[in-house]
């Protein structure tokens, strides 16, 4: 007869007890999994709501920066001067500001020493909009009208039937013990004030369409002549004049009153909100703003429906990513270089400025972050090319009505990434090298890119980056998200690419100089 063998009960039990452990083990994996994939998806969230809150609060880039500090305050960065000695330490973070419309945040890593590279994003505070000219007061056939001078290369004629207010900064006279001051205070109104109608159909049956002259047409209405006469706003204060001067002594000068430079009605809504008189009003920096706020928008809620995305959405995107990239005790432990961004002022108008781009704002800053931890001159120069900047700045969507505008095979689309910019002619600094880099942080997340090249009828628009790379001597890529509508005073993008953008910039700050180091080019 044959043996019959049986499975001891003891064996069997083993067996299922590891098939229950694998079972569980697995089970444990993919809710970490999950877990992941939801705080991730709760932070991308968190980052468009973030961003709407910021575009509101920011309707110039005095406000912007202002802005940028709170936020970076709150997480531990320490404010440091130009003005003053910098004593920095390793695995610390600092900010500084120019003018209040730039501003400089940098993370320095615990393994840094002087000579290792800096890892940056640069982009732009500021956009195109209308400033008020030095004597604004302009009184036109019965109205109040606001003289103002165009900024940058906006769509003017968007401007036109808007509910438009003011904002930017005032300089404010203070007097306390007798001793005159002056101060920097930031300044919006938020009820709409002012508008530029446009002229009535039946008024102009012209064939040409549209046609806005800047200096004639382009002047916000403030109020009626007879309307501020008889509301009398400024009359009760009596003549508006000044008894200080610049040593803190009486005298009698008032910048922004004297000769009737600006509408008396209008000084009385600027003191109103700053809670002064209008006497104590010496000058000021003003620019007109849209009063619709920024929104999450469209049928399926994809859109983000807002002014000045050109370009506080690559502002706010690479600030973020920073903060995020250096908020935990351990997050500069093993980094070796230095995180910084960069949100300049003045790009729209060529950078050309002492807070801009094209000033020695940047080389400055790095020259003197290096030249704390060593006396040696040289190192900066080392620093210098073992660095790398991403230009940020948002980029030209297809535009569903005009899609023969964008070269055949370069058409970015809305909800399809970052955006890598080249142009042959240097009107973007990026190459293979910077371009491969910036692209491989994003395939190991699986963050999606896209490619643009400008067709070659047309003429190609230009960022910081050619600036900086050119001025300081560092690799550059030039980016952004996709927008419809750029220098609209009411542009759009898509919700999912502010997300990109976040996760692409922070994963950048984590990994570049890793990355960096398994590429050699010059050897």
């Amino acid at each position: 007869m044959g043996q019959v063998i049986s499975t001891p009960s003891a064996e069997v039990e083993e067996v299922s007890r590891r098939r229950e452990c694998e079972e569980s083990e697995a089970a444990k994996k993919q809710a970490l999994k999950t877990t992941i994939a939801m705080a991730k998806e709760e932070e991308a969230s968190s980052v468009v709501s973030d961003l709407i809150d910021f575009l509101n609060a920011s309707p110039t880039a005095f406000h912007a920066v202002d802005e940028a500090k709170k936020l970076l305050r709150s997480v531990g960065y320490e404010q440091v001067s130009e003005r003053e000695d910098w004593n920095l330490e390793a695995g610390k973070k600092y900010f500084f500001t120019r003018n209040h419309s730039t501003i400089v945040a940098f993370a320095i890593g615990k393994k840094y020493v002087a000579g290792n590279g800096f890892y940056i994003i640069g982009a732009h505070t500021d956009s195109p909009c209308l400033k008020l000219k030095p004597v604004s007061k302009v009184t036109k056939s019965g109205y109040l009208e606001v003289g103002v001078q165009t900024y940058g290369g906006g769509l003017w004629h968007t401007w036109f039937d808007r509910d438009l207010t003011l904002a930017g900064r005032v300089i404010v006279q203070e007097e306390k013990d007798g001793v005159v001051s002056y101060s920097h205070q930031l300044v919006r109104i938020e009820e709409p004030i002012m508008r530029i109608p446009t002229l009535a159909i039946h008024l102009d049956r012209s064939t040409d369409g549209f046609k806005v002259n800047n200096q004639t047409h382009l002047v916000p209405v403030l109020a009626t002549s007879i309307k501020a006469e008889l509301n009398k706003v400024v009359a009760e204060n009596g003549p508006v004049e000044s008894d200080t001067q610049t040593d803190g002594k009486k005298s009698n000068v008032k910048a922004t009153s004297e000769n009737g430079k600006h509408h008396p009605l209008l000084l009385q809504l600027l003191a109103s909100e700053l809670g002064c008189k209008p006497d104590d009003i010496c000058d000021f920096e003003l620019q007109a703003c849209d009063t619709q706020p920024s929104t999450v928008a469209g049928a399926a809620k994809e859109f983000i429906f807002s002014g000045r995305l050109d370009n506080l959405c690559m502002s706010f995107c690479s600030l973020k990513a920073l903060v995020d990239a250096t908020s935990s005790e351990s997050s500069l432990e093993d980094e070796a270089g230095v995180r910084v961004v960069a949100l300049f002022d003045h790009e729209e108008v060529g950078s050309n400025s002492a807070q801009g781009a094209g000033s020695p704002v940047m080389s400055t800053a790095l020259s003197r972050i290096t030249n704390s931890f060593t006396s040696d001159s040289k190192l900066l120069e080392k620093a210098l090319q073992k660095s790398f900047l991403v230009s940020a700045d948002m980029a030209h969507a297809l535009h569903p009505n005009y899609s023969e505008k964008h070269e055949d095979n370069h058409q970015p689309k809305l909800h399809g990434g970052l955006v890598i910019k080249n142009n042959a002619n240097q009107r973007y600094a990026t190459n293979s090298v910077t371009s491969f880099l910036f692209r491989e942080i994003a395939s190991k997340h699986k963050l999606p890119t896209q490619d643009f090249v400008v067709r070659n009828d047309m003429a190609c628009g230009s960022t910081i980056g050619p600036i900086l790379a050119s001025g300081v001597g560092i690799r550059t890529v030039d980016v952004g998200a996709p927008q419809l509508s750029m220098h609209s005073i009411r542009e759009m993008c898509a919700v999912d690419d502010v997300r990109h953008s976040y996760q692409h910039f922070k994963a950048y700050f984590q990994e570049l100089s890793h990355l960096d180091s398994k590429v050699t080019v010059d050897f």
